[in-house]
């Protein structure tokens, strides 16, 4: 049965048989179901009190308390929803006046329920964002229901899967989106997200940037089994004000072609009861879920040896045919060699140039490393007895190897937090064979447990795989073994954040990676994802970056085979939803005094050429600063006159020259022949002014870019930058081999992950100013989240197990045998200049 709102003093009540409803409309008043809920709560009391009344004084403290929580969940019960609440059926003459649709269009249609549906279609060929949006005319007041959801009912009858984020707002301008996918398989499904009760809630003291549960996992598994598709957890505020939801959006980004999908019966539902052991028993001794099954799964040390032998009797460990020693195109005209890597524009298309002289293009994975495998185990040591980091430590913390501890720390072993310890089902005794893959991090991002006891079981499973002869042998034959994949399946490099062990091998190019940390100013964008900004004005900040480049010189030892370096990672420079978090670093920056902040000392000289005197800054700025005496001590920053924001521009430009070109300074200083690729704009922080502050310093401007590839509205400004790009981190991850996060961007299976590998490598290629394209990542992160941030995203190449993903490797081998012809091939023939530009 299921109540619908469809006037003030009319209700429409469906009957549901599955997903099949039929709809009668009864005449009754609004106020009568606010009467039922009062008459819940009447006979929830006059049940309590008469339990109080039999028992009397005699009652044992333990009934007293069984009492009381009984009294409570019978008025939480009084608060259930008696029947799904249908917020929208589209069973009207025509689309609904609250719904609205940008870059497509709806229209209602014949629902798989025998009803009516909206048929959704959106034009993402040509937009980098399409959607469906639902806006009552008044905001829904749900106060009044506790432990439930919303649920709606989808089907794609198209070609190609397409992935909704679900974002829902309240009247307080807060939101919380979760994405999910629709498979192109014209399978009606039911999906839904919590609203109340069950894991609904935000952990204890979560901070801006907090994207976890109170579990520490990005996304929990369901806490109930059904045959209806929870969405998953992304980012935003879990406890939305329920009082006044103003508007939900189901929105598209960054799709290559067009898609189409039909919905109905969005409604809101009671939790079923929620199973109180969905956080236990998680993983098996291989580091897999042990709830389920699934293809690929090891259930054995033999079926393990088995898969291994069988992938090592079939893996060649050679390069594609048509490549050259340092994987460039062989068969392409031969340029200047230099004996590194280069950049030159070659028939229009930017291009990288290897050390012999032949084209290059790069394709790598990020994170081939043991670095981010490791997971919090919910235990800790006497924190006196682990070792302090130290401010000249040139490797942030979640870069760190294992870090096992110390053995006179063993004894001090404490449990701390006992939802980690019971996602566990094994975990080995610190003497037994595999207790060497226990680690240790000193600080983590987000999650339950700010710093403890780490395992790897990727590392526990290479031990495994490839035993010990040695000490860490495995570890020397998981690098051969991966250089011979990567050859295998054809990439041309290794991606960011490789093991440096990987540096010393000579058969694939490779990147390499320094943070800048240690003692200098910072400043506040507004969105401190990972970390505050540096301040680039300050001098200790050129003597780190000094360091950190003198420290990757001595790993890289000027190889031929080093394609280039990253330096810092998804810097929160700028947001563009508003001018608050666009210009957030100048606004921070002049909201504090000069005498601690080298940036607000710059930003003045800057302003004091301009303006000269206070008055003509306020003047253009609408602002009553007394002096630039008291404009050096710190003022009111806000923004609100044109010309002011036209200031911020040029003020963030200027602090992006001096960030990327202090970098540059310090990097060329020590390392004149590699080429600086920047640090890795997010798609989400990569303000104008920054690009091309960028542009002005770095040999290669790179980008991360969670989309299904690149959408030519978005990046039509390359032509203006005319900078060689490369993108930094980007994946496809689904949920059918046992994680409860897919990723950012959402496949439907495996095989649909291989096709969306494939379009994504191939938008990349085919535009002309993008030199290589690295996927984020070699393993899956942790089902139980990796260490320092909680991320458990099933987006790798190959399991927690080290067992290739065979789609992906299918699609891989796919995409490369043709990579040189497809981006090269028509100037195979051409007379181009052979010097550099």
């Amino acid at each position: 049965m299921v109540v619908t709102p469809t006037g003030n003093q009319r209700l429409e009540l469906k009957i549901r048989s599955g997903r099949t409803m039929k709809s009668e409309r009864l005449e009754f008043s609004a106020g009568e179901r606010i009467a039922r809920s009062l008459l819940g709560l009447a006979i929830a009391a006059a049940a309590t009190g008469g339990l109080v009344a039999c028992g009397g004084s005699e009652l044992a403290t333990e009934s007293k308390q069984a009492a009381a929580e009984q009294s409570v969940e019978s008025q939480s019960r009084s608060s259930l929803l008696a029947e799904d609440l249908v917020l929208e059926g589209f069973d009207g003459e025509g689309v609904p006046t609250s719904v609205q649709v940008y870059n497509g269009s709806a229209e209602l249609v014949g629902g798989d329920d025998g009803n009516q549906a909206l048929q959704v279609k959106l034009k993402l060929r040509d937009n980098n964002s399409a959607g469906l949006v639902i806006e009552p005319p008044a905001p829904w007041d749900w106060s009044e229901f506790s432990d439930f959801n919303i649920a709606f009912d989808a089907v794609n009858h198209g070609t190609e899967s397409l992935q909704i984020d679900v974002t829902m707002t309240d009247k307080n301008g807060d939101s919380y989106t979760r994405g999910m996918v629709v498979a192109a398989d014209g399978k009606p499904r039911t999906y839904y997200a919590k609203l109340d009760g069950h894991d609904q809630q935000d952990p204890d003291s979560a901070a801006k940037n907090e994207f976890n549960f109170s579990s520490g996992l990005r996304s929990n598994p369901v806490t109930w089994q059904s045959g209806d598709q929870q969405l998953h957890s992304f980012w935003g505020k879990k406890q939305l004000d329920l009082s006044g939801i103003t508007k939900i959006v189901f929105g598209s980004d960054g799709s290559l072609s067009d898609r189409q999908y039909t919905i109905d019966n969005l409604r809101l539902r009671t939790n079923p009861a929620m199973d109180k052991n969905f956080l236990s028993g998680l993983l098996d001794k291989y580091g897999q879920n042990a709830k389920v099954d699934y293809e690929g799964k090891i259930h054995s040390d033999e079926e393990l040896a088995g898969v291994v032998e069988k992938e090592l009797a079939g893996l060649s460990g050679k390069p594609n045919s048509d490549r050259s020693r340092f994987s460039g195109w062989k068969n392409g005209p031969k340029l200047e060699a230099t004996g590194f890597f280069r950049t030159q524009k070659v028939g229009g298309k930017w291009s990288l140039v290897d050390p012999e002289g032949y084209l290059y293009f790069s394709t790598g994975i990020d994170i081939i490393r043991l670095s981010n495998s490791s997971t919090m185990t919910g235990y800790d040591y006497d924190h006196a007895l682990i070792p302090k980091r130290d401010a000249d430590e040139l490797v942030a913390e979640d870069d760190q190897p294992l870090n096992r501890v110390d053995r006179k720390a063993w004894g001090s072993r404490t449990l701390v937090s006992d939802t980690r310890a019971n996602m566990f089902n094994w975990l080995p005794d610190y003497d037994d064979e595999l207790g060497n893959h226990y680690g240790y991090r000193r600080e983590t991002q987000s999650g339950p447990v700010k710093q403890g006891e780490t395992f790897s079981f990727y590392s526990a499973n290479l031990e495994r795989r490839y035993g010990e002869t040695y000490p860490e042998s495995y570890l020397d034959t998981w690098q051969k073994v991966t250089v011979d994949r990567m050859l295998d399946w054809g990439f041309t490099s290794l991606g960011n954040w490789a093991a440096e062990p990987y540096y010393k091998q000579k058969q694939i190019p490779f990147v390499a990676f320094a943070d800048i940390i240690g003692e200098f100013g910072t400043l506040s964008s507004g969105f401190d994802f990972w970390h505050p900004v540096p301040d680039p004005y300050d001098p200790r900040f050129y003597q780190r970056s000094l360091v950190a480049a003198q420290s990757v010189s001595e790993q890289i030892e000027n190889s031929p085979w080093c394609m280039g370096v990253f330096f810092d990672n998804e810097q929160s420079f700028g947001r563009l939803e508003s001018d608050e978090l666009h210009y957030g670093i100048v606004i921070n920056a002049l909201s504090r005094s000069s005498e601690d902040t080298p940036a607000k000392v710059a930003f003045t000289k800057i302003l004091k050429e301009k303006y000269q005197t206070i008055d003509a800054l306020n003047k253009a700025w609408g602002k009553q600063v007394a002096s630039w005496e008291a404009f050096e001590k710190g003022m009111d920053s806000s923004i609100t006159s044109d010309s002011q924001r036209q200031d911020y521009a040029s003020l963030l430009l200027d602090y992006g020259n001096q960030y990327f070109g202090t970098i540059n300074r310090a990097m060329k200083s020590v390392m004149p022949n590699h080429l600086y690729l920047g640090s890795r704009l997010p798609s989400w922080g990569m303000p104008e002014e920054i690009v091309k502050a960028a542009a002005n310093h770095v040999d290669i401007i790179s980008y991360n870019l969670y989309e299904e590839g690149l959408v030519p509205s978005k990046w039509a400004f390359l032509s203006e930058i005319d900078k060689p790009s490369l993108i930094g981190e980007f994946s496809f991850g689904s949920d059918d081999q046992g994680h409860f996060h897919p990723g950012i961007v959402i496949a439907a299976d495996q095989k649909d992950r291989g096709l969306k590998f494939k379009n994504y490598v191939n938008s990349v290629v085919d535009n002309p100013y993008f030199v290589g394209v690295h996927m984020f990542q070699y393993m899956d992160s942790p089902i139980t989240g990796r260490a320092f941030d909680g991320e458990n995203y099933a987006n790798g190449f190959v399991s927690v197990a080290d067992v290739p993903y065979a789609e992906m490797v299918k699609a891989a081998r796919d995409v490369h045998a043709g990579l040189y012809q497809r981006r090269y091939g028509d100037l195979k023939n051409a007379t181009i200049a052979t010097t550099r530009q």
